[in-house]
């Protein structure tokens, strides 16, 4: 399925039971809210995703599931997030064999590897395969920065065409721009900066509260391509308390909270990551319930 890298990709939460399997009536519920707002692909098995702590088995299931309910209208991106290239390169294999149209993959993991053997990892990665693939640029998170030096080498590689750029700094867009021109799309993985960064010319947005909030994030993309600044950032400045969930090392029990009171999820998480409870959950059900309460009127 050929796809441009362009516009707004939910990066999906995993649903699960309360007996801690894969919920996949939830997850078609959030999906259909998805698909309905007019996203444009969707990426599996993320950060948000609790990539981690998901079996391989599982992944295949949310896949081969996604694809199927999505029959054709958008892309299945799928997430590499490896310790060794031995098994990125049995991801990458998999990916192709349960029909995903894409791929997103993280520097290696746990290991702090440097520029010459990040190179080789992605190179190694991507020769494997036809599918698309988006660096996922991440040194805040993941603490190897993939350098303007380092995608200049990749550039080799003619299935490398997209960038989700999440150092945070909104002036890598530019000199990403002013480095490679169109060659990588550039999608912002940051949502309390995505607006800055559609502004500055990326081409897409990897979003997280669009998981609660899938009508706003598409609205604000879409009015910010259309020269619509006013109007998206009307909605932007509603939108930012929520989005500031997103870069919480706990942004996955905020967002799914979030989605839980959206009507489109639940708080079940998969340990060792455990559900919200105290002062804490009530400070994060607050923003949430604020925002709900003052949510904007979209008459589009």
């Amino acid at each position: 399925m050929p796809f441009n890298w362009s516009g707004v990709f939910p990066a999906l939460t995993t649903k699960f039971t309360a007996d801690d399997k894969l919920d996949l009536p939830l997850f078609e519920k959030n999906l259909n809210a998805q698909l309905e707002a007019g996203i444009h692909g969707i990426v599996l098995g993320g950060s948000l995703g609790e990539a981690s702590v998901l079996t391989t088995d599982e992944k295949e299931t949310l896949v081969k599931f996604a694809i199927e309910k999505i029959n054709g209208r958008i892309p299945v991106i799928i997430n590499i997030a490896e310790g060794s290239t031995k098994e990125a390169l049995q991801q990458a294999a998999y990916a192709k064999a349960w029909g995903a149209q894409g791929i997103m993959i993280l520097p290696p993991m746990r290991y702090k590897a440097d520029d010459r053997e990040t190179v080789t990892y992605f190179k190694t990665v991507a020769g494997s395969t036809d599918l698309p693939i988006m660096i996922y640029n991440n040194p805040v998170d993941y603490k190897i920065e993939v350098t303007l030096d380092m995608f200049d080498e990749l550039q080799v590689c003619k299935n490398i065409t997209a960038i989700k750029e999440s150092t945070r700094d909104v002036t890598n867009v530019t000199r990403l721009i002013n480095r490679f021109g169109d060659r990588f799309k550039i999608l912002c993985g940051v949502d309390p900066l995505a607006m800055e960064e559609l502004v500055l010319g990326a081409d897409g947005w990897v979003a997280g509260l669009v998981c609660a909030f899938p009508k706003e994030t598409v609205a604000i993309f879409n009015l910010v391509k259309a020269g619509k600044i006013d109007e998206a950032t009307k909605i932007y400045r509603w939108f930012m308390p929520l989005l500031e969930l997103d870069i919480h090392p706990k942004l996955v029990q905020y967002i799914k909270l979030a989605e839980t009171q959206a009507g489109i999820g639940s708080e079940n998480v998969r340990a060792p990551r455990l559900m919200l409870v105290g002062k804490e959950r009530e400070e994060v059900l607050k923003v949430i319930n604020d925002g709900i309460a003052a949510r904007p009127v979209l008459n589009f």
